[in-house]
């Protein structure tokens, strides 16, 4: 059986070599004995019946990245396993790669997680399946529905429905003219549909990433902590990251989740709770890995190779 591994994922320059969970996952591969490999979604192609990646092999060395130069295709079939890693937004781009992944995988690709899946959930959409336990949430494209939706509440959140990373997140206590001029340009004045929602205060303890991993939560999550002024726990936003315990209700709601994940063949992904609310479940490029490794010294990607 082979023992190559491709990653599919952003440019590895723009990886962060310290934090990337990508990065980490093909230091695990390594010390499996298996051969990574790493490719961008341009270089996923169809050709001669089959779907195949223009994918150079990929070391760690010495804490540096080593890519090799590659001047063939490989059909991505003939890899042991596929990790889709490309980060949202989840635009025309990656719906085509998602696409071919699909086909791929109907031609025996061993595809992680299940290109159809990913094509299904929208990482913001998939929460709402679990109205329970969701902040009130509106999802609309008209400035007047999240104008009356804003009064319910002494605060509101709104934000993209493919952000990433804390980008084009807005807290607003009250719709005025900037603030509206706001919503219009998120909404693309009307065309686009956005996500409002109540504001959680309890973010400033921490927007709690749970991995979900083969349907059942990891035993240590990472609460990432606004800092300053922000009211945003994202990393990339400038939140602190701190590894702790699961909690029962975490646990909870991760494992009746999960169950729902494992239905559609997604064996790795990031449930996001603020308090005892769902925001999001991450089912792309799920990350906070690597710190709750160095932080803990337990290891989720080790659990998550045992499982494949």
């Amino acid at each position: 059986m082979s023992n190559k591994i491709l990653f599919i994922t952003d440019p590895v320059a723009s990886l962060n070599i310290m934090k990337d969970t990508s990065l980490f996952m093909i230091e695990h591969a390594q010390s499996l004995n298996m051969q990574p490999y790493q490719c961008e979604t341009s270089d996923i192609s169809f050709s001669n019946g089959l779907v195949q990646a223009h994918a150079k092999e990929i070391e760690f060395k010495a804490k540096d990245i080593l890519l090799k130069e590659s001047d063939k295709n490989i059909y991505l079939k003939d890899f042991k396993y596929v990790f889709m890693r490309k980060d949202p937004p989840v635009d025309e781009n990656y719906m085509n790669t998602l696409h071919l992944l699909d086909l791929a995988q109907s031609n025996g690709a061993n595809v992680i997680n299940n290109p159809s899946a990913v094509k299904k959930f929208n990482e913001k959409i998939f929460a709402l399946y679990f109205t329970k336990y969701i902040p009130s949430t509106l999802i609309s494209s008209k400035v007047s529905e999240l104008k009356a939706f804003a009064k319910d509440f002494s605060e509101i959140v709104i934000k993209p429905l493919n952000g990433m990373g804390g980008e084009s997140i807005y807290k607003l206590s009250e719709i005025g003219s900037d603030e509206e001029s706001i919503i219009q340009e998120l909404t693309n004045e009307g065309k686009t549909s956005i996500v409002g929602q109540e504001f959680l205060p309890e973010i400033y303890d921490g927007d709690f990433r749970i991995l979900i991993i083969n349907g059942k939560p990891f035993n240590k999550t990472l609460a990432r902590i606004p800092q300053g002024e922000s009211f945003k726990g994202n990393l990339a936003a400038g939140g602190k990251g701190v590894a702790q315990d699961l909690q029962p209700h975490q646990e909870e709601v991760a494992n009746e989740i999960g169950t729902v994940l494992m239905k559609y063949g997604i064996i790795f992904a990031g449930l996001d709770m603020i308090g005892s609310k769902v925001t999001e479940i991450n089912v792309t490029s799920p990350t906070c890995a690597r710190q709750i490794f160095d932080q803990t010294g337990e290891d989720p990607i080790r659990e998550l190779f045992a499982g494949l």
